[in-house]
């Protein structure tokens, strides 16, 4: 299957609004810039537990404005480090979203699907149509040009 065709699938943790940089990654870890480095301490301010709990799911949700805070492209490459294969949320932080784009992380607006699924659902993310399928539904987001597809 080609780059431009590509769906990613898989199970679905979910944050509230407002999962800023500093939560992602704390400012004593941007010392390093390796993901596997960085993923040892992604979100780990959110308590026990994490960033372990996190390695059993392949999709980040999210309300609004996640990413916001401090630029720093280490917030993407501890996500990256987990393993998550994209993350889907009501909005984005500017920043974090050009640099989402930029390390190869896919990112969604899709603030339907957000409001109506569940932590540890499946669903199926189609990049080619914009489409995001959970059980029966289809939920649409603007279809992303070609030439940003690619670098995803």
């Amino acid at each position: 299957m080609s780059r431009m065709t590509r769906t990613i699938q898989g199970k679905i943790y979910k944050f509230g609004d407002n999962i800023n940089s500093d939560i992602i990654i704390p400012g004593r870890y941007l010392i390093y810039i390796e993901p596997e480095k960085l993923a040892q301490h992604a979100f780990e301010v959110l308590g026990e537990g994490f960033p372990a709990k996190l390695r059993n799911f392949d999709i980040l949700l999210a309300g609004r404005n996640f990413g916001g805070g401090s630029a720093r492209e280490q917030a993407v490459s501890a996500i990256l480090g987990l393993g998550i294969k994209a993350v889907v949320a009501c909005s984005f932080a500017r920043t974090f979203y050009r640099n989402a784009i930029n390390s190869g992380l896919t990112i969604v607006e899709c603030p339907d699907l957000v409001e109506t699924v569940s932590e540890g659902d499946e669903i199926q993310i189609d990049l080619a149509i914009g489409e995001i399928r959970h059980r029966d539904r289809a939920y649409l987001f603007p279809k992303f040009p070609d030439s940003l597809r690619e670098l995803l």
